[in-house]
C-alpha cells in the first residue's frame, strides 16, 4: 500500500491534528511514514499544509511531487483549489464547502466549488454546519477526515484508535465528540 496525501487549510482548523491521526494510524499499521508541514503565518489565519506519505515500502522524500497526490484533504475550499495541480489524474479531493474568509478579496465560493466539482473524484461536505449541529465546533477537521476515511486504506478501528490516542488527554467528552464527528463525516461521504 502507498498513499500520498496533501492536507490543507488555514491556521486553527486542525490540519496538524488531522495529520497526526492519519500518521498514527499508519505507524500502528506497521507502515513507513514521512511527513512535512508548512505552518507559515498559521497563527494569523494563514495557510497550513501537510505532505503525508505512507507506504509498506521505504519512502525517499517527504514531499509529494506535482501530479502525484492520491488525495487532497482540505478544511478550506480555496486551499483545496490551490493544491489541485499536485493531484494525480485518479486522485480524490475531499473538502469542506464553507470558506474561512481570511482575505479581503476572497473569491466567489460558488466558483471554487464549481472547479472542485470538475474533478471526477470529489467529496464536498459542509463540515462547519455539521460540527455546529453536533455541538462540536472544533471537530470540523475530524468530520472531513471521516469523509476521506474510505480512501485512506485503514481499518476503521485503526482510525478510531488513532483519534482516541490523539485526544485522550482532553477527556472522554472530547473523544466521544470526535468519534461521533468522524462517523458523521464518513456517513455523509456515502450519501
Amino acid at each position: 500500500m502507498k498513499k500520498d496525501i496533501i492536507i490543507s487549510g488555514v491556521g486553527g482548523q486542525g490540519i496538524v491534528s488531522m495529520a497526526a491521526i492519519i500518521g498514527t494510524a499508519a505507524l500502528e499499521s506497521g507502515l513507513n511514514l514521512k511527513q512535512s508541514e508548512v505552518h507559515g503565518m498559521s497563527q494569523r489565519g494563514g495557510d497550513v499544509l501537510s505532505n503525508l506519505r505512507y507506504s509498506d515500502k521505504p519512502i525517499a522524500s517527504d514531499l509529494i511531487p506535482e501530479g502525484k497526490a492520491d488525495m487532497i484533504i482540505s478544511i478550506e475550499p480555496l486551499e483545496a483549489l490551490r493544491h489541485l495541480p499536485r493531484l494525480s489524474m485518479e486522485g480524490w479531493i475531499i473538502t469542506n464547502t464553507i470558506p474561512f474568509n481570511n482575505i479581503e478579496n476572497y473569491p466567489d465560493i460558488d466558483g471554487i466549488i464549481s472547479e472542485v466539482r470538475k474533478i471526477p473524484n470529489h467529496i464536498l461536505v459542509d463540515a462547519d454546519t455539521i460540527a455546529k449541529d453536533l455541538n462540536a465546533r472544533r471537530s470540523t477537521n475530524v468530520i472531513i477526515l471521516g469523509a476521506a476515511s474510505e480512501h485512506l486504506g485503514f481499518e476503521l478501528a485503526v482510525l478510531e484508535n488513532a483519534i482516541i490516542k490523539l485526544f485522550e488527554k482532553k477527556g472522554s467528552k472530547v473523544i466521544d465528540q470526535n468519534i461521533t464527528a468522524f462517523y458523521k463525516g464518513r456517513e455523509l461521504a456515502h450519501s
